[in-house]
């Protein structure tokens, strides 16, 4: 592309976005453009968005039209619209949207760079969203990731659910999975790279299945635990229907499997769980999460919850308050409903009105921020082992890093902690984060939580003292 030098992609929406922005970057650095930090001075400016909820399409719509004046000055030369919204709205955004050069779907994201070469040669404005159900480009791609500790690997793409509020099977197509072999030597390689971390992501992950090796999610995660340099494993996101007894087993035994899962409830009416297409009842729910805590003790839960679902009555709401009680997450996602055109629940009335999908929507979050703020503070005074990620975006003479249950922490340390695993006595907790300070690494970790290690053997913690 020896017109075009530079690049820039701005993201919305998931990590399986984020990791499709890695994609693209490393698509197009094989192509010799580089990296700049503004898109505003990009030669090549991709808007890589989200459609699950009215705002994130509103947010990437609103940096479309922002850019376009950077276009109008010249300095951006191709601007592109990757993502669920490309996939959904296709054509329709070229007219929407003038100054846009190409559009470009979910499951063509791998033709970015001969695609923007047509756009450049021949002064054609492209859509390319083909069908979203064709098979998907295998084998490895280029990719330039954005950590340099946490690797994404896409180990499926697609969803079968159809949920009645969902869109993600109309901008991501079918369940398609990866081969254990491809997903095992994508790790691999960022283990000779030096990832600690890797992240395996699906749209409903824990429904992977690899047919040839006969192989399901927790087979996987067995095979990715063999793999030599890294140390930890999360993936998202799980479907309750789809937590097997084999997959807890596998949180519970495999030891680079973190103590951490998000199990998205949405509701917890059972009448409002069989109008969203949810396959589950609110009791069986928290027998998973009772099943959960009882092999992984000290395992960390978190969730999504949509209020004002159409014809969501005041005792169904009441039930999804009562339900967050009682199942007591770490964190919770949480959502006003929004129609999203193509799902069977846009086909309904949108009864709850606004003012009162925001009264609901506060009420679930003050709960919940008192639910996070009461675990939390069950861990002042332990001494965790805290994978260091990053300097602290509030202050670069702090670090952040996470623990194996995913909670943040800050602490003071030398920026060649990032990619360590160190120990961190917890000085402050918050609903969202904690604070440390360093500790020798003689001193064990611990959590204030009941726990068990990673042969099963249930053990009680104790508290240390600061």
């Amino acid at each position: 592309m020896p017109s075009l030098r530079s690049y820039h992609i701005v993201t919305y929406g998931c990590q399986m976005n984020d990791n499709d922005s890695e994609i693209m970057a490393g698509i197009l650095e094989s192509k010799g453009l580089e990296y700049v930090p503004s898109a505003e001075d990009a030669d090549v400016v991709v808007v890589n968005t989200c459609v699950v909820r009215e705002g994130a399409e509103e947010r990437a719509l609103g940096r479309v039209a922002n850019l376009a004046s950077a276009k109008k000055r010249g300095n951006c030369k191709v601007l592109a619209i990757s993502g669920c919204m490309a996939q959904k709205d296709g054509e329709h955004l070229l007219k929407l949207l003038p100054n846009v050069d190409l559009v470009i779907g979910t499951r063509d994201l791998f033709k970015l760079g001969e695609l923007i070469e047509h756009v450049v040669v021949s002064g054609e404005r492209v859509v390319a969203v083909e069908d979203i159900d064709k098979p998907v480009f295998g084998g490895v791609q280029p990719v330039r990731r954005f950590s340099q500790v946490r690797g994404l690997v896409t180990v499926m793409y697609g969803c079968n659910n159809f949920c009645t509020f969902c869109i993600v099977p109309h901008t991501r197509g079918r369940e398609v999975s990866r081969p254990v072999a491809e997903v095992v030597e994508e790790v691999r390689r960022l283990a000779d790279e030096g990832y600690s971390e890797v992240v395996l992501l699906g749209q409903n992950v824990n429904s992977y299945y690899d047919k040839e090796k006969r192989a399901n999610f927790a087979d996987l995660l067995a095979a990715v635990n063999e793999v030599a340099g890294i140390k930890r494993i999360r993936f998202v996101t799980s479907h309750p229907k789809d937590c097997t007894r084999q997959l807890i087993e596998a949180i519970a035994t495999l030891d680079k499997v973190c103590e951490s899962i998000h199990l998205p409830v949405q509701a917890g009416s059972n009448r409002v769980l069989r109008r969203m297409k949810r396959f589950y009842t609110k009791e069986e729910y928290l027998n998973l999460l009772s099943s959960l805590r009882e092999r992984v003790p000290a395992i960390a839960i978190t969730t999504d919850i949509i209020v004002g679902f159409p014809d969501e009555t005041e005792q169904d709401f009441e039930e999804t308050y009562d339900l967050m009680e009682r199942a007591r997450w770490d964190s919770a996602f949480m959502f006003m409903y929004s129609p999203r055109p193509g799902t069977k629940a846009a086909e309904w009335i949108d009864s709850v009105p606004l003012e009162e999908k925001k009264r609901r929507l506060q009420r679930c979050i003050t709960l919940q921020e008192r639910i996070s703020t009461e675990i939390n503070a069950q861990l002042l005074g332990t001494v965790q082992s805290v994978l260091v990620e990053s300097v602290s975006k509030k202050s670069e003479a702090q670090l952040m890093g996470r623990t194996r249950s995913d909670k943040a922490v800050v602490f003071t340390g030398p920026t060649s902690l990032i990619g360590q695993e160190v120990n961190v006595r917890i000085t402050e907790t918050f609903a969202h984060t904690l604070r440390g300070v360093l500790v020798s690494r003689g001193e064990s970790s611990f959590d204030a939580r009941v726990g068990s290690d990673k042969n099963g053997r249930r053990e009680t913690i104790v508290k240390l003292g600061i």
